[in-house]
Protein backbone atom coordinates (compact mmCIF):
# COMPACT_ATOMS: atom_id res chain seq x y z
CA UNK A 1 0.00 0.00 0.00
CA UNK A 2 3.14 2.54 0.75
CA UNK A 3 4.38 1.84 -2.60
CA UNK A 4 0.93 2.54 -4.29
CA UNK A 5 0.54 6.07 -2.25
CA UNK A 6 3.82 7.21 -2.91
CA UNK A 7 3.29 5.86 -6.74
CA UNK A 8 -0.31 7.89 -6.35
CA UNK A 9 1.87 11.06 -5.00
CA UNK A 10 4.77 11.41 -7.76
CA UNK A 11 1.95 10.76 -10.55
CA UNK A 12 -0.01 13.81 -9.08
CA UNK A 13 3.08 15.72 -8.82
CA UNK A 14 4.24 15.60 -11.66
CA UNK A 15 0.51 15.93 -13.47
CA UNK A 16 0.97 19.34 -10.88
CA UNK A 17 4.22 20.46 -12.47
CA UNK A 18 2.91 19.55 -16.09
CA UNK A 19 -0.35 21.90 -15.56
CA UNK A 20 2.12 25.03 -14.17
CA UNK A 21 4.12 24.44 -16.91
CA UNK A 22 1.34 24.55 -19.44
CA UNK A 23 0.32 27.98 -17.87
CA UNK A 24 3.26 29.54 -17.78
CA UNK A 25 3.84 28.71 -21.77
CA UNK A 26 0.59 30.02 -22.29
CA UNK A 27 0.77 33.20 -20.32
CA UNK A 28 -2.20 35.11 -22.55
CA UNK A 29 -5.87 34.71 -22.41
CA UNK A 30 -7.99 35.93 -25.19
CA UNK A 31 -11.46 36.65 -23.73
CA UNK A 32 -14.75 37.05 -26.10
CA UNK A 33 -17.31 39.05 -24.80
CA UNK A 34 -21.07 39.08 -25.57
CA UNK A 35 -22.63 41.47 -27.89
CA UNK A 36 -26.21 42.62 -29.13
CA UNK A 37 -25.75 42.25 -33.14
CA UNK A 38 -23.50 39.14 -33.66
CA UNK A 39 -25.26 35.99 -34.74
CA UNK A 40 -24.75 32.69 -33.10
CA UNK A 41 -23.36 31.28 -36.19
CA UNK A 42 -21.47 34.48 -37.08
CA UNK A 43 -19.51 33.49 -33.61
CA UNK A 44 -19.01 29.89 -34.11
CA UNK A 45 -17.66 30.62 -37.70
CA UNK A 46 -15.13 32.72 -36.49
CA UNK A 47 -14.03 30.93 -33.05
CA UNK A 48 -13.84 27.51 -35.58
CA UNK A 49 -11.78 29.75 -38.22
CA UNK A 50 -9.84 32.11 -36.44
CA UNK A 51 -9.02 30.06 -33.01
CA UNK A 52 -8.76 26.55 -34.21
CA UNK A 53 -11.59 25.27 -32.14
CA UNK A 54 -13.92 22.77 -32.63
CA UNK A 55 -17.65 22.91 -33.95
CA UNK A 56 -18.78 21.66 -30.13
CA UNK A 57 -16.08 23.82 -28.39
CA UNK A 58 -16.92 27.14 -30.25
CA UNK A 59 -21.07 25.97 -29.88
CA UNK A 60 -20.33 25.46 -26.55
CA UNK A 61 -18.08 29.20 -26.15
CA UNK A 62 -20.66 31.04 -27.80
CA UNK A 63 -23.46 29.70 -25.38
CA UNK A 64 -21.10 30.66 -22.59
CA UNK A 65 -21.13 34.22 -23.63
CA UNK A 66 -24.36 34.48 -24.42
CA UNK A 67 -25.34 33.20 -20.92
CA UNK A 68 -22.40 34.83 -19.07
CA UNK A 69 -21.11 37.75 -20.82
CA UNK A 70 -17.63 36.82 -21.14
CA UNK A 71 -16.06 33.34 -22.22
CA UNK A 72 -12.27 32.45 -22.06
CA UNK A 73 -11.61 31.35 -25.57
CA UNK A 74 -8.06 30.29 -26.22
CA UNK A 75 -4.47 30.79 -24.46
CA UNK A 76 -1.57 30.90 -25.60
CA UNK A 77 1.76 33.02 -26.27
CA UNK A 78 1.47 36.74 -26.65
CA UNK A 79 1.76 36.28 -30.86
CA UNK A 80 -0.90 33.99 -31.01
CA UNK A 81 -3.10 35.46 -29.20
CA UNK A 82 -2.51 39.19 -30.65
CA UNK A 83 -2.95 37.77 -33.82
CA UNK A 84 -6.48 36.02 -33.20
CA UNK A 85 -7.34 39.23 -31.37
CA UNK A 86 -7.04 41.51 -33.84
CA UNK A 87 -9.18 38.90 -36.18
CA UNK A 88 -11.35 38.34 -34.72
CA UNK A 89 -12.08 42.32 -33.82
CA UNK A 90 -11.78 41.90 -37.89
CA UNK A 91 -14.26 39.97 -38.13
CA UNK A 92 -16.46 42.19 -35.75
CA UNK A 93 -16.34 40.18 -32.45
CA UNK A 94 -15.67 41.99 -28.83
CA UNK A 95 -12.73 40.58 -27.69
CA UNK A 96 -9.72 41.13 -25.05
CA UNK A 97 -6.35 39.84 -24.67
CA UNK A 98 -5.43 39.37 -20.73
CA UNK A 99 -2.39 38.44 -19.07
CA UNK A 100 -3.66 34.66 -17.65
Amino acid sequence: LKKHISRMATITKTKTESKVEELLSKPYRLDLHNDDYNTFDHVINCLMKYCGHEFEQANQCAFIVHHNGVCDVKYGDYETISDMKDKLQNAGLSVTMEVN
